[in-house]
């Protein structure tokens, strides 16, 4: 894979996101795709929902490679939301934005690329908040040129 580039840099507002969440480790990877099925009935029917992206959200890693994930979108206002499901408010953050083209079945190699290449080469370090994946409104996980995007936080140099 070449180095990756971001496709923009972007000053990111709050949001406040609601969804299904689980922690995972690297070995559980594969498992992000069953907790996308649990949430995908609930896209666009979510009480309260603002927009009509989605996002994945690595959040509270620890220092084993584990962390937890939302599948969820965002929300306005204390809305009754169902049970089980987690809210989550990020603050704003600095971001580089990378886009990813494809099946999410490339996805890991893309994460990896951006971590292992182009974060350690450049002048920039990774900020100690949550990392997002956002999905725009009809995404296909299995198309071939689907895009979706990874926004990683960071601190200004």
């Amino acid at each position: 894979m070449t180095l990756p580039t971001p496709s923009r840099f972007e000053d990111g507002r709050t949001l406040h996101l609601a969804g299904l969440s689980n922690r995972y480790d690297l070995s559980r990877l594969t498992e992000l795709k069953l907790l996308w099925q649990r949430f995908g009935p609930w896209l666009g029917h979510v009480p309260g929902q603002h927009g009509h992206d989605s996002y994945g959200v690595c959040y509270n890693p620890d220092e084993q490679g584990a962390f937890d994930y939302l599948a969820g979108v965002e929300v306005t206002g204390t809305t009754t939301l169902p049970e089980g499901f987690t809210t989550l408010v990020l603050a704003p953050q600095h971001y580089a934005v990378f886009e990813h083209r494809g099946s999410l079945e490339g996805i890991k190699a893309t994460f990896d690329a951006i971590f292992t290449q182009w974060l350690p080469a450049s002048d920039w370090r990774q900020a100690e908040a949550a990392v997002l994946e956002r999905y725009p409104a009809g995404y296909d996980p299995a198309a071939p040129q689907a895009l979706m995007e990874i926004w990683i936080p960071l601190e200004r140099p």
